[in-house]
């Protein structure tokens, strides 16, 4: 555990983060679909409901998806708690994801959809909460530590 400090500080803090700003939107609106914006036309905070995967997809497909929620999060705990070694960009990646993971699967499990408000209305973009960010930064971090080690083992430095 000592050693893989920084994926489960950044797993916890950003399961942390998404639930309570989801709790804040959810006591704060009246209903769903009312937005507030932060910059008119451009960014909102709009409370919104979804019952699929990303962007919708699989919209009502909540019994499936929360299962699947559940079996990432519980495969990246196994695989952080056994793997020997994860150096810090990878912590920080899986750590993204397992906060992601475990972040709309509570919703899934508990509600039985995801709530989402992060409305950018400029370029037209699905409304998305913080789960989805941690997972994307996670896949960012996780490119950037293949990239590394591709070069590590080219002898490129």
């Amino acid at each position: 555990m000592k050693k893989k400090r920084i994926f489960w500080t950044v797993a916890l803090i950003g399961l942390i983060l998404d639930q309570v700003t989801k709790y804040i939107v959810v006591q704060n609106f009246a209903d769903i679909g009312d937005s507030f914006p932060l910059w008119k036309n451009v960014f909102h905070f709009t409370y919104v409901i979804n019952t699929g995967a990303a962007f919708s997809f699989f919209s009502g497909g909540v019994s499936w998806l929360r299962w699947l929620s559940l079996i990432v999060s519980l495969g990246l705990i196994a695989f952080a708690w056994y793997v020997p070694r994860m150096n810090k960009i990878e912590q920080f990646g899986y750590g993204f994801i397992l906060a992601g993971a475990l972040g709309n699967g509570i919703d899934r499990f508990l509600f039985g959809y995801v709530v989402d408000f992060l409305d950018f209305r400029l370029i037209g973009f699905p409304v998305f909460n913080l789960a989805d960010v941690s997972i994307n930064l996670g896949i960012l971090f996780l490119l950037i530590a293949s990239f590394k080690a591709t070069e590590k083992n080219n002898g490129v430095r």
